[in-house]
């Protein structure tokens, strides 16, 4: 479990813009937060699983892919904004995401 910071939040969607990038073939600079992970950028679930992995290395998380599982069917991610905003609640709260909701 991490403090998130300002440095913190700039990593984050400085990772996600540079993965969505290269693994659609976009330019990143027409990356926005309102830019639709599947109707934009042909986008699909294995990538969300592989960038998953990519914050769990980097901010050595502890948190199980079913609790991001449950989460997501609660609250689904359509845009890059809201993916970044669901990967700084994975990386404050960990294995305890799911007490957002009570």
């Amino acid at each position: 479990m991490a403090k998130i910071t300002e440095k913190t939040r700039i990593e984050v969607r400085e990772i996600v813009l540079a993965f969505f990038a290269e693994e659609c073939e976009a330019d990143k600079s027409q990356i926005t937060d309102n830019t639709s992970i599947i109707k934009d950028l042909d986008g699909d679930s294995l990538m969300f699983l592989e960038l998953i992995e990519i914050f769990k290395k980097k901010y050595n998380l502890d948190i199980e892919l079913k609790t991001i599982g449950k989460y997501a069917v609660k609250h689904p991610i359509e845009t890059i904004g809201q993916l970044i905003e669901m990967q700084m609640l994975i990386i404050e709260h960990e294995n305890r995401l799911l007490e957002l909701d009570k």
